[in-house]
């Protein structure tokens, strides 16, 4: 059982893989990958954020989030700022064009929430409960890993 689990997890893993790298074409003309999408929308959910901030909200090494961030700095997505309360800390914020995706990102991510949701309906709270469990122990071990490297 545990070994069937192992390989179904890999392959969710695997597909997610896979997903991230598929531009979306999204409804205000914007074409987006997942990953870049992520981004634009942690900004614009949480407000401007730092790049180490935007490395640890998503569980990636500064330099990840920096390649992310410099991608979408040249697509005119989001800019870098000078903290108002420290001279020396670059703050990300969304541009005009930035706001325009975040929202056209909400409005598809929506959609597709909906869809998860309408599929977990038939399952009861403890169920859901207990894959959130074991969704933490596996994410603890995964944090464990990557501590050793």
């Amino acid at each position: 059982m545990i070994d069937s689990i192992s390989r179904q997890l890999l392959r969710i893993i695997n597909k997610q893989g896979r997903i991230e790298k598929i531009p979306v074409r999204l409804t205000a003309g914007f074409e987006l990958t997942p990953t870049e999408g992520h981004t634009i929308q942690a900004i614009g959910d949480y407000g401007p954020l730092n790049v180490t901030d935007l490395g640890a909200h998503f569980g990636v090494t500064k330099s990840a989030a920096s390649q992310i961030v410099g991608k979408l700095s040249k697509k005119g997505f989001i800019k870098k700022a000078f903290s108002e309360h420290n001279s020396k800390e670059l703050r990300l914020q969304l541009t005009p064009t930035g706001k325009k995706a975040f929202e056209a990102i909400k409005k598809y991510r929506g959609q597709h929430f909906n869809d998860i949701i309408k599929r977990l309906g038939s399952f009861s709270l403890p169920q859901i409960a207990t894959a959130s469990v074991l969704l933490d122990v596996i994410e603890d071990v995964m944090n464990e890993r990557l501590k050793q490297r």
